[in-house]
């Protein structure tokens, strides 16, 4: 019979915490989860391999013969297209053998590729910018020529994060190669104004619910904490509110970290959903701490929050 960490020890939830490299957000993690009396193993999904000589068919280093009681993905890592299926392809396994995952590969999926963030959108009516993704060098240059007569378009790409890659297109002479874009032209309207510089608004929602906010500010257009901008708090109002948790139920998230820009005619839209998302500048402007409050919302959304006796023992 195969047993879930927790059952096969009496030391509270184990939990799987698939990363890079032990940072400050593991770090963070760790000391939550551990107030909270559950012990969290930190490990590369690239460890973890299939193995039908298991009970389970999945060898996930530090559980021996056991499955984590949750699994917390903040990275996937990075890899050529096979190592990055098989990673996704251990996370649905887990799914299948019961063992809950924050975020799912199915919400997973839809965050990392932005084409599909931005379908899911538009299909459940929540505002966002006019998005085009397409693989044909000439549709892409007519799509350029006549968008833009209307302004600039924002290419990003596919699986891109933390601000890297961005481009203003303007003209289609502005169109890299496709070979430099992993065969995928994905454009976005441009929505951003400059208003004595620029600010987008970070939303993080953990189960249904606003965790913090941020206003990033900064003197370019591209708002990313990790390329310069400035982290201010921010009031969150209900159009916030609205925004943020009917993209993070569109992905189908557990938690997420929702971009809204305010465009000129003065209303918000979603820029990106983010399922593993950072948040070391949205807590440096957050009294409360954001991971005791990732922790708690995921220990109790699957059952795990210890009592105050096992705490105790």
């Amino acid at each position: 019979m195969l047993l879930s960490a927790k059952a096969a020890s009496s030391s509270g939830p184990q939990i799987a915490l698939f990363i890079d490299k032990v940072e400050w957000h593991a770090r963070e993690l760790t000391r939550a989860f551990a107030a909270l009396g559950a012990r969290i193993v930190p490990l590369r999904l690239s460890a973890c391999s299939f193995d039908t000589r298991r009970s389970s068919g999945i060898a996930i280093p530090g559980f021996g013969a056991r499955l984590p009681d949750l699994v917390l993905v903040r990275a996937v890592g990075l890899g050529s297209f096979e190592s990055i299926t098989l990673r996704l392809g251990i996370l649905h396994a887990l799914t299948e053998l019961g063992v809950p995952i924050a975020n799912t590969p199915r919400a997973i999926e839809r965050c990392v590729d932005k084409s599909t963030t931005s379908f899911l959108c538009f299909h459940n009516k929540i505002p966002t910018p006019e998005t085009f993704a397409l693989q044909s060098p000439r549709q892409a240059r007519a799509l350029v020529r006549r968008e833009c007569a209307r302004g600039p378009l924002v290419l990003k790409p596919l699986f891109g994060a933390q601000g890297r890659g961005l481009k203003l297109i303007r003209h289609e002479d502005d169109l890299p190669d496709i070979e430099l874009l992993a065969g995928v032209y994905y454009l976005q309207r441009f929505v951003g104004i400059d208003r004595g510089g620029y600010s987008d608004i970070r939303v993080l929602v953990a189960q249904g619910r606003v965790i913090a906010a941020m206003t990033r500010r900064a003197d370019h257009w591209i708002t990313n904490v990790k390329l310069g901008a400035r982290p201010e708090p921010v009031q969150i109002d209900d159009e916030m509110r609205d925004l943020a948790l009917r993209a993070t139920a569109a992905v189908d998230a557990d938690f997420a970290g929702v971009d809204l820009l305010r465009g000129a005619d003065g209303r918000l839209t979603v820029i990106e959903v983010n399922s593993m998302p950072g948040w070391q500048g949205l807590q440096s402007v957050t009294d409360l701490s954001i991971a005791e409050e990732l922790a708690a919302a995921l220990l109790a959304r699957y059952g795990l929050m210890s009592t105050p006796a096992e705490l105790a023992s």
